[in-house]
């Protein structure tokens, strides 16, 4: 839905550190490559043209994918290849310039790359270390909602949960239900993006807004606010309701759309899930509590080193399966929350032009064969790992309907791309013998024992699945070992 005219205008907004890395990474660069214009007083000249056409180009490429739009605290798979694009557009832009006015003279052919490389990594590592900051992350229940025509909705309030539903929305019921704008009390957030969609203005612009779109064909039919009632004042929800009265505008909550009275569960509940819980939780590994800064440093690494291999499979993949080359599904994570999960395609389209439906074994083709006994289509996890989704080693994450009868061990900590069970025995074992094996690594883990699953999963990659003997013992022991209380 395009904004009304006067909230349509194309704006200048730039993140502080986004600006400040952009003006030294080159410098870096130059650094890194050392660079023999360095050394001369003459050659400093050079260092300024090069950092100028960089930074500029920088700023353009920012510009362009609107890198500062997005919620840090709410980094994704999606803004992270939005960063990709951005750096990739600004080495473009860096290599042109500097071809056609210079010829590259006195820099180095490989600083580019480096300066791509050292872009993306601080880029994409600021905005991951934010979103680990803010990791209490809830969850927004599996509910249907069925409409017979489309609806206009403003959203009150740009946090996480008006974010999980205008998602929702899009997923189910795009033809029904359209969020047209969001707004928020706090004005620093104006102009910022939730999941797509902008926020205009504050609550005091919602009577101008609700007009314009009424001036441009478009009548707001719902107000709704993305949390209690008590999320906003006294005030601004007496205003809200006047005009949803003067209007005829329904003003809804998203907690109760979504069938819940409040955020928390009823007295009752909690009380039988705490009951519950001291019945069965026990505490995962100390190992637990760094394992994430771990998990970051060397996934960034893997991404880096990884990279050639990474665009050799992409340019594999669209030449044999076609666009798009990632294929996603939702997975569920730590606590219980749903992410989406990165592979690359392996398998063409279900359906042709015509609408002909092709089985499992006619879409998959020989480069796709080799990527998924090679275990290849799963590099685009490290881009879970970087965005705090998942872990290097971990359970594997499981689909809603695949989850074991008692999921705790596994939900406690995050997802990883392999793990314990893969590495004795994969799709050979079955699902109880999965989760007593993800059990017992929730206890056991440690760094040497990472160590030895990466060991193990190389000679896993080359040489295929097989079914050990600890899977079935595992099984047995996870049946009599008494859980421990939790701290």
């Amino acid at each position: 839905m395009r904004s009304p005219v006067s909230r349509g205008s194309f704006a200048v907004r730039f993140s502080t550190f986004d600006v400040v890395w952009a003006l030294i990474s080159p410098l870096l660069a130059l650094w890194v490559r050392s660079a023999p214009v360095l050394n001369t007083l003459e050659g400093w000249s050079t260092v300024a043209f090069y950092c100028a056409i960089a930074f500029v180009s920088s700023l353009v490429a920012f510009l362009v994918f609107r890198t500062r739009d997005g919620m840090t605290h709410l980094f994704s798979v999606n803004d992270a290849l939005d960063v990709a694009k951005a750096v990739l557009l600004s080495e473009f832009f860096t290599c042109i310039a500097l071809f056609s006015l210079t010829r590259l003279d006195g820099i180095p052919r490989s600083t580019p790359l480096i300066h791509a490389l050292l872009l993306t990594a601080g880029l994409l590592s600021a905005r991951a270390f934010v979103r680990t900051s803010h990791s209490d992350r809830k969850v927004a229940p599996n509910l249907q909602l069925k409409a017979s025509s489309v609806e206009h909705i403003i959203l009150i309030g740009s946090n996480r949960l008006s974010a999980v539903y205008i998602d929702f929305l899009r997923a189910y019921a795009p033809d029904c239900y359209r969020v047209i704008a969001v707004l928020d009390p706090r004005a620093e957030m104006v102009g910022r993006s939730v999941a797509g969609i902008r926020v205009l203005g504050c609550l005091m612009d919602l009577l101008p807004i609700v007009n314009e779109f009424k001036e441009h064909g478009i009548r707001t039919d719902r107000i709704i606010v993305g949390g209690d009632s008590d999320l906003l004042t006294k005030e601004a929800m007496a205003e809200i309701t006047q005009i949803c009265t003067e209007f005829e505008i329904e003003l809804d909550y998203v907690p109760r759309l979504v069938g819940l009275k409040t955020l928390q569960a009823p007295v009752e509940q909690t009380q039988a899930e705490e009951e519950g819980s001291r019945r069965i939780v026990f505490s995962p590994s100390r190992y637990f509590r760094v394992k994430h800064y771990v998990d970051f440093c060397l996934g960034l690494l893997l991404i880096i080193v990884l990279l050639p291999v990474f665009l050799l499979i992409a340019a594999i993949v669209l030449l044999d399966v076609g666009s798009p080359i990632f294929f996603w599904q939702r997975r569920i994570g730590i606590n219980g929350q749903g992410f989406h999960i990165h592979k690359f395609r392996t398998l063409k389209p279900t359906y042709d032009d015509q609408g002909r439906y092709f089985s499992t074994a006619d879409r998959v083709s020989l480069a796709g064969a080799l990527l998924r006994k090679f275990r290849l289509d799963e590099l685009p996890q490290l881009l879970n790992v970087l965005v705090g989704d998942m872990s290097l080693i971990g359970p594997r994450p499981l689909l809603p309907h695949d989850q074991p009868s008692d999921a705790t061990a596994r939900l406690m900590v995050r997802p990883g791309i392999t793990g314990w069970a893969q590495v004795n025995g994969g799709k050979l074992i079955t699902p109880e013998e999965k989760n007593a094996l993800d059990e017992w690594y929730v206890r056991n883990a440690s760094f040497w024992l990472d160590l030895k699953i990466i060991s193990k999963t190389i000679v896993f990659m080359l040489g295929g699945e097989r079914r050990h003997a600890q899977a079935s013992e595992m099984k047995s022991t996870a049946i009599v070992m008494p859980f421990q209380p939790a701290e």
